[in-house]
């Protein structure tokens, strides 16, 4: 390693010193892993607590509290003697050896434990430090591209990748001195407590709309539903989307064509249905010489073919659609934004019934034949509304967790030689 690559990119003020470099063994020791399979534990209650690979590679960040991550007991309590010498402890650091992708190596640093002995499961190696390290610093620095580059060629398998423990013991390992070390793992935790933070609050969005997806229409064989704004009263009519809607697909200009192609008009496809931006642009030429159609800004957008078929979306742009995609315009009196979230709450359901494991496809005619329990158009807007401010504040909360976790990465990036 050259002098220049003994420090970061970036670093906080006041270090200034080389970092060091010292072998995984010279640094670590392993322990003692079990191979208990998820039978052989249980969520309610045991003497010894277990840590399993699949959840270090799903469920644990880089660090883990264990007094708050409901690690899962051990059923059989004549396990934990065996382990007496390998009990976790705090700062110690577990590998997940084997995983279908290049995830395996991710790493979790042991921060809290649960009182009850913990010990680590199937599929992992255990490993603790020889001299202390900062908190946090290990969970982050070992799970960075820095430290894990090291580790893809050292890996094996095909279907099923694994590292050794002697793979890990041919790895070098860099780290500053302690205090830099508890500076570094002190920022990347404040960041994942942040993730976390926001995680959350997407999550419980989600729940709450797929909730009042289910209580703010009617149930089949029912006129009202559950939840209803107050002020409204009425029956909610049966129709189908044909009767409410004008529908029409587009098509797509001949790419060998390269004069249809690189022009001013967005062209829309099914996987841009709730995009602002499209891949490819059509010329004017491109236009008049296919099937493809011009569709205005708000135009609900309904996705017939492929991985995103019953996808449902509202036109952010104006431009042309391809023949998977059929556009829906909602005749005087109907709402776009309601008829959108109906097809949303109905996408399962669509899918299950037409695209029988997963083959076929959706058509224009199949669409317009569905029926649905239709409310005078006020109570439709209203209806739309809500669903439109809600997706919209899960978007600002998906944005905002997107953008930490791209500022988490690229500290990762920076921030470890």
């Amino acid at each position: 390693m050259t002098e220049q690559a003994k420090v970061p990119a970036i670093r906080f003020a006041g270090f200034t010193d080389p970092w060091e470099q010292r072998k995984f063994g010279d640094c670590f020791e392993f322990l003692k892993s079990n191979t208990l399979s998820r039978a052989g534990l249980n969520g309610e209650n045991g003497t010894a607590r277990n840590v399993h690979y699949g959840d270090i590679l799903i469920k644990f960040g880089d660090c883990l509290d264990g007094e708050r991550s409901d690690l899962p007991f051990i059923t059989d309590d004549t396990v934990l003697p065996k382990y007496a010498g390998s009990i976790l402890r705090e700062g110690d650091v577990i590998f997940a050896d084997t995983a279908e992708d290049e995830t395996a190596g991710k790493c979790v640093e042991l921060r809290k434990l649960p009182k009850e002995p913990t010990i680590s499961g199937l599929h992992t190696i255990p490993a603790r430090p020889r001299f202390p390290f900062g908190t946090g610093y290990l969970g982050h620095y070992l799970n960075s591209d820095a430290y894990h580059r090291q580790l893809l060629p050292l890996m094996q398998g095909i279907k099923v990748i694994s590292v050794s423990k002697a793979a890990l013991q041919d790895t070098q390992v860099r780290f500053p001195g302690l205090s830099e070390q508890s500076a570094i793992g002190a920022a990347l935790n404040e960041i994942d407590s942040l993730i976390t933070l926001h995680q959350r609050k997407y999550d419980k969005l989600v729940i709450f709309k797929k909730s009042m997806l289910e209580k703010m229409f009617p149930k089949d064989g029912e006129s009202v539903p559950e939840i209803r704004f107050a002020g409204f009263t009425d029956p909610w009519e049966q129709r189908k989307l044909g009767d409410v809607t004008d529908s029409f697909s587009g098509g797509t200009p001949d790419v060998s064509h390269t004069s249809y192609y690189g022009g001013s008009i967005p062209f829309i496809r099914s996987a841009e249905i709730n995009s602002d931006k499209t891949e490819l642009f059509l010329t004017e030429k491109g236009l008049d010489n296919s099937s493809a159609k011009i569709v205005e800004r708000g135009t609900v957008l309904y996705a017939l073919y492929g991985a995103t078929s019953g996808e449902v979306g509202i036109a952010a742009i104006k431009g042309a659609i391809n023949q998977a995609i059929l556009a829906l315009s909602p005749h005087t009196g109907n709402d776009p934004l309601f008829l959108a979230s109906w097809l949303r709450r109905e996408k399962a359901r669509i899918v299950d019934t037409y695209l029988q494991g997963g083959q076929g496809n959706l058509s224009g005619s199949i669409v317009k034949e569905l029926s649905f329990a239709l409310p005078q158009q006020k109570e439709q807007q209203v209806i739309g509304s809500f669903f439109s401010r809600l997706d919209n504040l899960i978007t600002l909360h998906q944005r905002k967790l997107e953008l930490l976790q791209n500022i988490k990465k690229s500290l990762l990036d920076k921030m470890f030689v």
